[in-house]
């Protein structure tokens, strides 16, 4: 899949955004902010299905046109994109503990192992937590081009859709079980939120519905042309109904910690990112045709912001602080969020581009 789909910008760069204003409630903050930003912890379920549909997609255009899968080209690629600036941003972490944006970090080797996100204690290891969703993120990397090359093996691909359907399914029991006799007999505690994270909100296996929307739409967009014909005429349409869908799972995770919410609220958030997906690849829909400088810009740098907009903000704050200005006010978000774009630029400049020219010589 070479075409450049720019409805993809929009969404990533509304994505990041999303995350950043969710993520700006933990620190000092203006008083509008928690009103819109409460559902922003969703703007990482739309990276997972972004990231489902663009690494399946790239998958399985090679499988419609009979190449087969090279896991050692698939690890390098994703490599070379994702581990030089995460081990950077981890190394700063560590060495300078003026970046930490709260108490401690979680041992060292679970941030390496991406093993980070299973059995996270928020409360004592709350610092560069963020870092969980790109455990889920590589944990997909290592086992989807796997279970593509075994399918491609066996040539049983074209019963896939029954690994998409089981893996549903399975993450409605898993989410049962961990919320039924892992999280429910630590619900009347005062750190009940704590346990909720550690065994529903955190782990992989309870994760896997955007990724898994995004591998669903990406199987259409590449395999059933005939259907996507149908389908792409009505990407406004699908856009419109992503609203409805998020407006819904919206108010059924208004209380994050329920039985409704915990089980199906994953699903339903990953269906409508899904649909926004679908609307945003279709040619008939405006993010299609629109072309955005700012959006583009915003989603180059997603991942470098991503990466050190807590420790960004934590820093601009004291500094402000230190200056006698109000680090709760709006001009301290704006000044928070222009120095994440700064020196996301700079690590973009310095450190993906590079790396990125080293992946295009080394992997053909």
């Amino acid at each position: 899949m070479h075409k450049k789909l720019y409805g993809l910008d929009h969404l990533r760069a509304f994505a990041i955004c999303f995350v950043f204003l969710f993520h700006y409630q933990l620190f000092e903050c203006p008083e509008w902010l928690p009103n819109i930003a409460k559902f922003g912890w969703t703007g990482v379920d739309l990276f997972f299905v972004l990231s489902g549909f663009l690494i399946s997609s790239q998958l399985f255009f090679q499988i419609k046109n009979d190449v087969r899968i090279s896991f050692k080209d698939f690890f390098l690629k994703r490599f070379f994109r994702i581990l030089p600036l995460f081990w950077f941003i981890t190394g700063v972490y560590f060495l300078i503990p003026l970046f930490r944006e709260r108490e401690a970090l979680p041992p060292i080797w679970k941030l390496l192992t991406f093993t980070q996100n299973f059995d996270l204690n928020l409360r004592d290891f709350g610092t560069f937590s963020h870092a969980w969703s790109l455990c889920v993120e590589e944990h997909f990397y290592f086992l989807l081009p796997i279970a593509l090359i075994l399918l491609q093996k066996y040539k049983q691909f074209h019963k896939s859709y029954w690994v998409l359907i089981g893996l549903f399914t399975f993450g409605f029991i898993i989410r049962f079980y961990s919320w039924k006799i892992l999280y429910l007999p630590h619900i009347a505690d005062e750190n009940a939120w704590l346990f909720w994270q550690k065994y529903i909100y955190y782990p992989t296996y309870n994760r896997l519905d955007g990724l898994l929307t995004g591998v669903s739409i990406a199987a259409i967009y590449q395999f059933m042309p005939a259907l996507w014909n149908v389908i792409s005429k009505y990407g406004n349409h699908f856009l419109i109904v992503s609203l409805i869908t998020l407006v819904i799972a919206y108010f059924l995770c208004y209380e994050e910690h329920s039985f409704y919410a915990s089980i199906f609220g994953f699903t339903l958030v990953g269906i409508g990112y899904g649909f926004m997906v679908i609307g945003a690849i279709s040619p008939t829909s405006f993010l299609y045709q629109i072309n955005s400088k700012i959006t583009t810009f915003i989603a180059t740098l997603s991942y470098g912001i991503y990466l050190i907009h807590k420790g960004i903000i934590h820093i601009t704050q004291l500094i402000l602080s230190y200056f006698g200005f109000d680090s709760s006010s709006t001009l301290s978000l704006i000044i928070c969020i222009i120095s994440c774009i700064a020196i996301a630029f700079i690590l973009h400049q310095i450190i993906e581009k590079p790396f990125m020219k080293l992946r295009t010589k080394w992997v053909a």
